[in-house]
């Protein structure tokens, strides 16, 4: 684990993210009332984590790898504050702008221009500051035609073009990328990589989930490789991807979530 010291933006020690999975849930008031004579329904506990530690200095670009389910966005929900971990300590230092979910906090009934308004107010930005940004965000995000359009009718894509432009348009501190490059065409993914690497020019504080290894080894310093909830290597993007790819080469042990 590299040494943060003062320079610290991100801190994990120890971290435990454990989940209840309730399995059989009915799925009609008559079948959970018939149910509460027999036997419970099965709970399990699921450790998306399992004692993660690592840290992000500032300045870096820190890649996190790893199968589906390995638990690679339960780190970037933690940092994002939208879990609390089990056990273990986290720390965070600085504006959090996450890019997770494409659209999420955007009301579908709202328009484009009335959710980058919105978004700001959730990120605790004043809407006046939100309008000097407009117009850098609209162009950005290349929707001049749709802007003042409900987003419910906006294409996948179009959430790809409006999420990005608005989070990266508001200066955050840690910017949050989980495979938001994997959505829209090449050319509006190369505008976002272009981007992100004007991000690290400027010294911000990224960390990017991926499952492109190429854009991986161009944009981070360093990358993690995540297995089963563990942190199964760490280093240099080029060692951590070329493990990576073995990993993929071998048959999985058991499913995540």
């Amino acid at each position: 684990m590299s040494d943060a010291g003062n320079n610290c933006k991100v801190r994990f020690q120890q971290v435990v993210q454990r989940f209840r999975l309730v399995h059989d849930r009915p799925a009609t008031f008559r079948q959970a009332f018939v149910r509460f004579f027999r036997e419970p329904s099965q709970v399990q506990i699921f450790e998306a984590l399992k004692g993660v530690s690592f840290t992000v200095n500032a300045g870096e670009t820190v890649g996190i790898v790893g199968r589906n389910g390995s638990g690679k966005s339960t780190i970037l929900k933690i940092i994002a504050g939208v879990y609390r971990p089990t056990s273990g300590t986290v720390e965070v230092d600085g504006r959090v702008c996450p890019l997770i979910e494409l659209g999420a906090g955007f009301h579908p009934e709202l328009t484009g221009r009335e959710n980058i308004i919105l978004s700001g107010a959730l990120m605790g930005i004043e809407p006046e500051e939100m309008q000097r940004r407009m117009q850098a965000i609209i162009a950005f995000s290349e929707l001049e035609e749709f802007i003042d359009v409900p987003v419910k009718q906006y294409s996948t894509g179009m959430y790809a073009r409006l999420g990005f432009a608005v989070a990266t348009e508001i200066d955050p501190d840690i910017l949050l990328v989980d495979e938001i490059l994997a959505v829209g065409d090449g050319a509006f993914q190369q505008k976002c990589l272009e981007r992100m690497n004007g991000f690290r020019r400027q010294g911000k504080t990224i960390v990017f989930v991926s499952h492109d290894l190429v854009a991986v080894k161009s944009l981070c310093s360093r990358a993690l490789l995540l297995d089963h909830g563990s942190i199964l290597a760490e280093g240099p993007p080029e060692e951590v991807t070329i493990r990576y790819q073995e990993l993929l080469e071998s048959p999985p042990t058991s499913s995540g979530a």
